[in-house]
């Protein structure tokens, strides 16, 4: 297992799937540092019969 974040990205309503960050967050005075290349789509499964969710960095 790798330590990461997900952070919330939308402005003004905007929607975009949630994205998976490789390492521990590094906060700067703007905000946190991101780079493209350690981010991962998430996707989320679910139950049909108990609605139990799972999500995983692809």
């Amino acid at each position: 297992m790798s330590e990461g974040f997900v952070i919330d990205q939308g402005d003004y309503g905007a929607k975009s799937v949630s994205n998976w960050h490789d390492n521990p967050p590094e906060r700067h005075w703007y905000g946190l540092k991101t780079s493209k290349e350690n981010q991962r789509p998430i996707a989320t499964y679910r139950c049909n019969r108990c609605g139990y969710l799972e999500s995983y960095a692809r």
